[in-house]
């Protein structure tokens, strides 16, 4: 019961602070996942990554994906060294990037209610709930639903690592 209501509380918070921020005449957006992460600034390491590792263009596909996107603060805290190796390394590039891609449109009203979330590597991705934030495999959601033409982008504070199997 305390997790309903602490979900919902979360909801009624988000819910405020995308009222404040929506225009008043809302129309479908055009722009994909790529593009509305190029636009939005911020996000520069991960579209170029997401180039890098193919995947620029499967994110522009119909989908509908959800993406959990660390911004380039976010990619700054990863230490060098696990980076250099992420670019020398395709495939653990992709694995790493599709870490933070769920298939559908879970905005933010569904992710609160989830404890886990199937990624595009394979693998789940813990999902909780403290006071009024949410948690993304330890990554804090800082801002959520930008809405795309083919998804949802919710930005996170830190890079997704999987865990190694």
């Amino acid at each position: 019961m305390k997790k309903k209501l602490l979900a919902l509380g979360v909801l009624a918070a988000l819910a405020l602070s995308l009222a404040a921020t929506a225009s008043p005449a809302r129309t479908a957006p055009k722009a994909n996942l790529v593009q509305t992460a190029r636009s939005a600034g911020g996000f520069t390491t991960l579209v170029n990554l997401l180039a890098r590792a193919g995947l620029a263009g499967a994110l522009a596909k119909p989908g509908p994906y959800t993406v959990f996107a660390p911004t380039d603060a976010a990619f700054a805290k990863v230490p060098k060294k696990t980076l250099e190796a992420l670019l020398q390394n395709k495939a653990k590039l992709r694995a790493v990037l599709l870490y933070h891609v769920v298939s559908g449109r879970d905005t933010a009203a569904k992710v609160v209610t989830l404890t886990s979330a199937k990624t595009l590597n394979g693998q789940s991705v813990r999902i909780r709930v403290a006071s009024s934030h949410v948690f993304v495999g330890g990554a804090e959601v800082t801002k959520p639903d930008v809405i795309a033409s083919n998804g949802v982008i919710h930005v996170i504070d830190r890079v997704l690592i999987p865990p190694t199997p």
